[in-house]
């Protein structure tokens, strides 16, 4: 499938998603302004024909309501709740936005990030067919690259970075702007039947999933001003806030202490304290004065 053809139904996804309810006459006056159009509007059966692809492809309903002859998305809320979905939805109409405004590139100031994705569609490819994957990979920890044969399991993105999860002799996770080459091998594998991607990081704070670190409840008290940060943009799922004085809210976590989740609250300094457990205050407690020490220098 084309990627003209892609773009055309993640164009109208989000025009109705976003409209809410809009008639076919109203998609094409749309439809018109966008650069996709190359100036021809929809024809109504083309128009049911994407209709139809997009809910095969992407479990999207797109209805008619005929007393008014507007078209809605009638399963609106279970995309809210599927991160996939949102975020291909997000993505385009970002995508699209930037495309269509390209009299503001100066003006829409982009992060320069690693990102790999050259590699994502050679791995989902593999992962579609569950075959094996070989790669030399180039770890942050070490001087040279390595071969390495993996089982891809599931992707993972964290902090605008892509991640592979797979299996050589464990479960290990690789990221994807760290690999110099990738082949796919005939050899098949079988995913565990048991294995569920978003449930391996449910009780982990980004990418990081140690087995010698169990999950346990974590206290952080946060300054007032910064709380408010913490509640638009939680640092995990199991965030709860439970206390709140005038100056201060702690907030209640469960899951695992990782370097990954010590390092996001280093982010914070002063505006944060960590409470419990005592092993990982006393944690901080060592990093704090290992900093104080530099200073001092």
């Amino acid at each position: 499938m084309s990627t003209n053809l892609y773009q055309r139904y993640f164009w109208l996804i989000n025009t109705i998603y976003r409209s809410k309810q809009i008639t076919l006459n109203e998609i094409n006056q749309k439809w018109l302004t966008s650069s996709l159009s190359n100036g021809i509007t929809i024809p109504r059966k083309t128009f049911n024909n994407h209709r139809n692809t997009i809910e095969e492809i992407f479990d999207i309903n797109i209805e008619c309501n005929r007393s008014t002859n507007q078209y809605y998305i009638s399963n609106e809320d279970d995309i809210k709740q599927d991160v996939f979905r949102s975020w291909l939805i997000n993505g385009f109409a970002i995508s699209n936005t930037i495309n269509e405004s390209k009299s503001l590139k100066n003006r829409i100031i982009f992060e320069n990030i690693p990102s790999g994705e050259n590699y994502l569609s050679p791995i989902v490819d593999a992962m579609k067919s569950n075959k094996m994957i070989r790669m030399s990979y180039q770890s942050f920890w070490n001087d040279d690259s390595y071969e390495v044969d993996i089982e891809p399991y599931c992707l993972k993105v964290f902090k605008q970075r892509w991640y592979l999860v797979g299996k050589t002799d464990k479960i290990k996770i690789y990221a994807l702007d760290r690999i110099e080459y990738l082949i796919e091998f005939k050899n098949e594998f079988i995913l565990p039947t048991d294995f569920d991607g978003e449930m391996y990081f449910v009780e982990c704070y980004g990418i990081i999933n140690d087995d010698t670190i169990k999950s346990e409840k974590v206290q952080l008290r946060f300054e007032i001003n910064q709380a408010n940060y913490i509640r638009s943009l939680p640092l995990h799922s199991s965030q709860k806030e439970t206390k709140l004085t005038n100056t201060t809210v702690d907030f209640e976590y469960f899951l695992k202490p990782t370097y990954d989740f010590v390092q996001e609250i280093l982010k914070y300094g002063e505006f944060v304290e960590v409470i419990k457990p005592l092993w990982f205050r006393d944690k901080f407690k060592c990093k704090i004065e290992t900093m104080n020490f530099n200073y001092k220098k």
